[in-house]
């Protein structure tokens, strides 16, 4: 409980360090002046996050600053130009500069802080707000590790910032500089070229699955103890990479519907519809997937339950026969207490017998034995005992 009521007390607090971030007059900065090595030396160690930094022009690196600081002062020289800034789980301050610095909605900027969001498409004025969901497959322990990804787009800035190891953005940022002509398209070319990483992350995450339930359906027929465990560690994973992949097919698809509104080049919406169809394709192999392990994990259950009757059957039918072999043992111990019997009585040392004198005892005591054995014989038989 104290969790919970915690929570809402962190967002407050938040809110209002944006408000008063935000709403703070900004000195005007010495543009005619460089830094001065003092004002550089004071730079706060939270650059560290700040991964590349690059500022564009007509889809041609023109400056690699080394500071939010530097971009911010050459952005503000170069107004033709465009800035690509990536951040990997940036500190506070640096969000709130980037928020004064490119007037960014205190919603957005808070989102980025906190992280843990489901994918979305936000427009706060002139800036885009794109939350992402990326997904790697990792081999060695056959799951899937989910990272989160969040894209500010504006009219002369990109700004990314990355909670998790995927995507691999600097493979994006090279293969936008090899490409000149899409990169001059501006901020949403960058948009769709980190979509396109994005969604081509998603193919060996399906082909990893893919081969994951070829296995499970494998370990189902063979009776593996551990394929439930299995079966419910990889549903739990489709549920994450559906929540990363459905979302994605309603942003692209309201995209596509501002390429009027928003003047968007031709080619680039040739781009993002084909984005759009693999996201498409996508989010119907996981909800196959999703469907293939509920009913893998149904035919499993019911395996088991089949397992389980035929080792009770297997059972009572031992049980059965050590009773059988109980009522045999016991009948014939039976039969052959009776001989016994009669002869422990004539074997007693006793002088005054009746039978001990007459001729007929010998005869008489076999023949005893022999009718009390197979009457009991007979008794024994027609119950089943023998």
């Amino acid at each position: 409980m104290s969790e919970r009521r915690a929570r809402p007390a962190a967002r407050n607090s938040v809110k209002s360090v944006l408000r008063r971030a935000l709403t703070t007059p900004q000195s005007p900065p010495a543009e005619t002046a460089p830094p001065s090595p003092a004002s550089t030396a004071a730079e706060p160690p939270e650059v560290a996050s700040v991964v590349q930094a690059a500022l564009y022009r007509d889809g041609v690196r023109v400056s690699s600053p080394a500071t939010l600081a530097e971009t911010f002062r050459e952005l503000r020289e170069a107004p033709s130009g465009m800035a690509w800034i990536g951040l990997a789980r940036p500190t506070e301050g640096e969000l709130l500069s980037l928020a004064a610095e490119f007037d960014l909605h205190p919603l957005s900027v808070e989102d980025a802080m906190e992280a843990h969001q489901r994918p979305k498409l936000e427009r706060y004025g002139d800036t885009l707000f794109v939350v992402l969901r990326a997904a790697r497959y990792l081999d060695a322990p056959e799951e899937v590790d989910f990272g989160e990804l969040h894209v500010f787009v504006g009219p002369d800035f990109v700004i990314t910032v990355r909670h998790g190891a995927a995507p691999d953005l600097s493979a994006v940022r090279r293969r936008m500089e090899e490409s000149p002509d899409l990169l001059k398209l501006g901020p949403e070319a960058v948009l769709y070229a980190i979509l396109d990483a994005v969604v081509d992350g998603y193919a060996p995450v399906v082909a990893g699955v893919q081969n994951d339930i070829d296995e499970i359906e494998t370990e189902v027929f063979r009776g593996d103890p551990e394929v439930s465990r299995r079966i419910y560690e990889l549903s739990r994973e489709m549920v994450e990479f559906q929540r990363a992949t459905r979302p994605l097919v309603g942003m692209l698809h309201g995209l596509m519907a501002g390429f009027a509104k928003y003047e968007t080049d031709e080619e680039l919406q040739r781009y993002l519809r084909d984005v759009a169809d693999h996201v498409t394709h996508t989010s119907e192999r996981v909800d196959g997937f999703r469907q293939a392990l509920t009913e893998i994990l149904t035919v499993n259950a019911t395996l088991v339950t089949q397992q389980q009757n035929a080792e009770m059957r297997a059972l009572a039918e031992a049980g059965f026969e050590q009773n059988e072999e109980i009522k045999r043992i016991s009948s014939w111990a039976a039969i052959l207490f009776a001989p016994t019997l009669v002869g422990t009585i004539y074997g007693m040392n006793f002088r005054h017998m009746p039978e001990l004198s007459w001729s007929f005892g010998y005869p008489f005591a076999i023949g005893l034995m022999g009718v009390i054995c197979g009457g009991l014989y007979v008794i024994f038989k027609r119950r089943d005992w023998l």
